[in-house]
C-alpha cells in the first residue's frame, strides 16, 4: 500500500539516505523531507532529493507553524531531526533544549493530530557517562577491549544492552534524546500511536559532513584524503579509544524491515549498531584510511580527556537480530572505501565543508 511518510532532518545526512532509499525502492510512496538546512552541506542534498522526487520543505521542528496538520498529512513519521553533538550541548544548550526535545514534542503533536506512525532516531549517548567511563577492558596494541566480566548490569563483551542503568547524567545532547523516548512513551499510550525508537550508535557512510565531535569516520577520511593534521584526543593520545559505527545503507535495510514490521514492534526500544565485529579505534581507522588513500598524516596526541567523552562503546544489537533478519552488510574496508569513493567523486564540492 502506498505511504505518505514525512522525514524530519530530512536533508541531513541520515534524513536525506532514508528518503532516497526508500524513495528508490517504493516509487509509489509520497515521501517528504523537512529540514531547516542549518547543518552545513545539507544543501548540497536538495538537488539529489529533488532528482528523486523527494518534497523538500525548508521547515523547522522547532516551529510548530511549519508541522502544519491541515497540510502534512503523514501516515507515518521519521523523527531524524536532531542537533547530534555532545559539545553542543555544552556549549549551546538553548539550541540542543529546542531542537531535541521541544522539535520532538512538536513532531508528536503532529503524529496526535494525524494518527500517524512514528519512529524515532534516539542514541546510544542515553546511556551515563559514569557508568560507561567504569566498563571493564584492557588496553591492547591498538585499541580498548571489552572484559568478558562486567559488573554493571546490561554490559558485556557484547557491548551495551538496552538494559543498562540510566540513572546518572549523560550529557545535555543524551539527556534531550532520553527525555524524547519518555515522551513517547505517553503519546503512544494516551493517544494509541504506533510507535518504535531505535538507539542508534555511530552511523556513517558517503554523505555525511563529518566534524571532530559528530562523524568522525568520515572525518577521518576527509582528512587523510585532503591530506590535513588530526588530534588523538583523551586517553593518552594514544588513538584507542573505540566505537562500533554502522554503515547508512544498513541502517536503511532495518528501518524499511521495521516500517513493514510496525505492529510487531510497536513500542519497542532497539540499540541499533555495528557491534562488536564492526568497531574501531580511531589508530586503527588511521590505519585503513592510510591504505584507501595511500596518505600518511601527522596526527598530534592530547593527553587530556574531552568533556562528556568515553573510552570505548560498543552498541550490544542482538535485541534487534534476534526478533528480525538483519545483519549489517558492510565492514570497516567497505564502509571507508565508500566514503574515500565520495569524497574522490565530489572532492571540489565537498572539500571547503569537510575540512575545516
Amino acid at each position: 500500500m502506498a505511504k505518505k511518510i514525512l522525514i524530519t532532518g530530512g536533508a541531513g545526512f541520515v534524513g536525506s539516505a532514508l528518503a532516497l532509499g526508500l524513495g528508490q525502492k517504493y516509487p509509489d510512496w509520497q515521501i517528504t523531507a523537512l529540514d531547516n538546512l542549518k547543518r552545513r552541506g545539507s544543501e548540497l542534498n536538495l538537488p539529489r532529493l529533488k532528482e528523486a522526487n523527494i518534497n523538500f520543505i525548508h521547515g523547522d521542528v522547532r516551529n510548530l507553524a511549519d508541522l502544519d496538520a491541515s497540510l502534512l498529512q503523514p501516515d507515518l513519521i521519521l523523527e531524524c531531526s536532531a542537533e547530534p553533538s555532545v559539545l553542543a550541548g555544552y556549549n549551546s544548550p538553548k539550541y540542543v533544549l529546542e531542537t531535541n526535545l521541544i522539535g520532538t514534542i512538536n513532531c508528536l503533536e503532529l503524529a496526535r493530530q494525524t494518527k500517524s506512525d512514528f519512529i524515532f532516531l534516539s542514541t546510544s549517548r542515553v546511556y551515563p557517562i559514569f557508568y560507561l567511563n567504569n566498563l571493564n577492558f584492557t588496553e591492547e596494541k591498538t585499541h580498548f577491549q571489552l572484559k568478558e566480566k562486567q559488573t554493571i548490569i546490561g554490559a558485556s563483551k557484547y557491548g551495551i544492552a538496552e538494559n543498562f542503568p540510566l540513572d546518572k547524567a549523560r550529557s545535555l545532547y543524551g539527556t534531550t534524546k532520553l527525555a524524547s523516548e519518555l515522551l513517547i512513551a505517553e503519546y503512544a499510550d494516551s493517544y494509541g500511536i504506533r510507535t518504535l525508537i531505535n538507539r542508534c550508535g555511530v552511523l556513517t557512510g558517503p554523505w555525511q559532513m563529518g566534524k571532530v565531535d559528530q562523524g568522525v569516520f568520515a572525518l577521518w577520511m576527509a582528512y587523510h584524503y585532503f591530506k590535513k593534521p588530526l588530534k588523538y584526543i583523551g586517553y593518552g593520545g594514544k588513538g584507542k579509544q573505540v566505537r562500533d559505527f554502522l554503515h547508512i545503507e544498513d541502517l536503511l535495510n532495518l528501518i524499511d524491515l521495521q516500517i513493514n514490521k510496525l505492529d510487531q514492534f510497536q513500542g519497542e526500544t532497539f540499540n541499533v549498531g555495528g557491534g562488536i565485529d564492526n568497531s574501531l579505534s580511531l589508530l586503527e581507522t588511521t590505519k585503513i584510511c592510510e591504505e584507501i588513500t595511500g596518505n600518511s598524516i601527522n596526527i598530534e596526541p592530547v593527553k587530556e580527556n574531552r568533556q562528556g567523552d568515553v573510552p570505548i562503546f560498543i552498541t550490544d544489537s542482538r535485541k534487534i537480530r534476534e526478533k528480525i533478519n538483519w545483519q549489517p552488510q558492510k565492514d570497516a574496508k567497505n564502509t571507508l572505501t565508500d566514503i574515500y569513493q565520495w569524497i574522490k567523486e565530489n572532492e571540489s564540492m565537498v572539500k571547503s565543508i569537510l575540512i575545516r
